[in-house]
């Protein structure tokens, strides 16, 4: 008998050695995030295993599954414990070491292994760890899995089994960079800002780029967990003006910066213009839609509204679908409709064939944006980006708020907009033109000002985004009015970044 975890535990204490740790709110949305010692201890981590075996299982899936960690100084020892568990549930876990969350993805179709479970933080500040998983490839888990998975492990109902088994996978990383530079290279010379923040990326990006013929400089590729500069978040302001800094010195064409496990990507032009992802997303739908016509996209809430009214989509055909925010909700939806490619504001890029497998890659996200200047030889990355219709956005805010009320708060904002509108009340001066509550809320008002708020999926946050296609005032006040609404909830605390 394995114990029955606890929701809260003191470290430094012998039950806290003794029985396992594990905060119900860690289990999210689409995958499983904690403060390590705080929230979760290795027990805990030993139990999420036996629970994800068990689940494999009950799903009637082939209890095989793929493993890794990012660059963290204890992420290691996290992917340990959760092997243990995995094999006390009778599972064959391959191994591959450290890497980015998409080699764990590709692992599962080059090793024709169903299952995955990643250890990672992913853009989480230090101190926290999670796990992605999936039994579906290319998909990964949904609310359904995630309770499912909650409710074993909470109840401690393991299915454990003799039979489980260990393999590492030697120099795995080197079979997916052969994988993803296996391509013409660019006729185009590019020169390249690899930006990495210190995080698991930097082992990768640099040697990806070069072999499709960029001229790459680096930029915090060296791994180091402290990560002494920044954390390595796409959506953070300090990485990416950090990235504007070196394109600017380096006379570059284009920065790009993954985050922590590799799985997003963000964009600063040749000027030192940050590019925020939904923005790239129209550019690359511009390009993609060029060579595939009325093909579809699915893009998150958050993103950016010229999806639905930029001439050359129109033109060319394209069929948007505006859906829920989060890697496993698009990478779904992707799958679902059989659209050539996702877009999510934060920088998750799904690609489907043929220019991915269906999963998110920051790696090839980067070299979509290099085949796109590629074919545009005599545009630069900020000819690209001028060429847009013109918004004004704001990057992701994040205002704190409790895991245990976050959502609570949302579903009362939104009944405020929905009351709003049957009222015919005015909204940032105007009357209210479409609300979308596939994800939060989402309030466009008469001149295509919008501003979002929903609860975010892995941290004790809401998330806030506005634009307007107006001006930057128009988007100011858009801010200034969705704030006011949030400033009534005592729940909602300080933004990690605002305008």
């Amino acid at each position: 008998m394995f114990p029955k975890p606890k929701s809260a535990l003191t470290p430094n204490t012998y039950d806290y050695e003794s029985s396992p740790l594990v905060k119900p709110t860690g289990f999210r949305e689409y995958d499983a995030r904690w403060l390590l010692e705080k929230e979760i201890n290795l027990m805990g981590i030993q139990a999420l295993g036996m629970g994800l075996g068990t689940l494999i299982k009950e799903l009637g899936v082939k209890p095989e599954i793929v493993t890794g960690h990012d660059f963290r100084s204890y992420s290691a020892s996290v992917k340990m414990a959760l092997v243990s568990g995995l094999m006390a549930a009778g599972c064959k876990v391959h191994d591959i070491g450290l890497c980015i969350t998409p080699m764990a993805y590709f692992a599962q179709f080059d090793l024709d292994v169903p299952c995955v479970a990643m250890v990672t933080a992913s853009h989480n500040d230090n101190g926290w760890t999670g796990v992605k998983m999936g039994s579906n490839r290319p998909l990964t888990f949904g609310p359904v899995e995630m309770t499912r998975l909650k409710e074993i492990v909470l109840d401690a109902k393991f299915n454990l089994a003799t039979g489980g088994s260990y393999v590492f996978v030697e120099n795995f990383p080197a079979r997916y960079i052969a994988d993803v530079t296996k391509r013409p290279k660019l006729k185009r010379k590019l020169r390249v800002v690899a930006a990495c923040g210190n995080g698991t990326a930097g082992a990768f990006a640099p040697a990806v780029l070069e072999a499709i013929g960029c001229d790459v400089i680096p930029l915090d590729c060296n791994l180091d967990h402290t990560f002494p500069r920044y954390n390595p978040n796409t959506e953070d302001m300090k990485m990416l003006h950090a990235m504007r800094d070196a394109v600017l010195l380096n006379h570059a064409d284009v920065a790009l910066g993954f985050d922590g496990d590799g799985d997003r990507c963000g964009v600063v032009d040749n000027e030192g213009e940050e590019i925020f992802a939904d923005k790239v997303g129209v550019m690359l739908a511009r390009d993609m839609s060029s060579l595939h016509k009325n093909a579809t996209f699915v893009v998150d809430v958050k993103s950016t509204g010229l999806f639905m009214t930029d001439p050359v989509l129109k033109e060319n055909g394209v069929k948007v679908d505006y859906w829920k925010t989060g890697h496993s909700y698009i990478k779904r939806r992707v799958n679902e409709l059989g659209a050539i490619a996702g877009f999510e504001k934060s920088g998750h890029f799904f690609f489907n064939k043929p220019f991915g497998r269906g999963y998110d890659d920051g790696m090839i996200f980067a070299l979509a944006v290099c085949d796109m200047l590629d074919r545009n030889p005599d545009k630069s990355m900020a000819d690209l980006r001028k060429a847009l219709p013109k918004t004004w956005g704001s990057p992701t805010m994040a205002p704190h708020c409790d895991d245990e009320k976050k959502y609570g708060v949302v579903d009362s904002v939104v009944k405020h907009f929905e009351a709003m509108q049957k009222d015919g009340r005015k909204f940032c001066g105007q009357s209210i033109r479409d609300l979308n509550t596939v994800n939060g809320v989402r309030v466009t008002v008469e001149d295509g000002t919008w501003g979002l708020v929903r609860a975010s999926s892995n941290k004790p946050e809401l998330v806030v985004v506005v634009e307007s296609p107006v001006s930057d005032e128009r988007m100011r006040d858009m801010f200034k009015s969705v704030d006011s609404v949030l400033k009534t909830y005592p729940e909602v605390g300080e933004y990690n970044q605002t305008l």
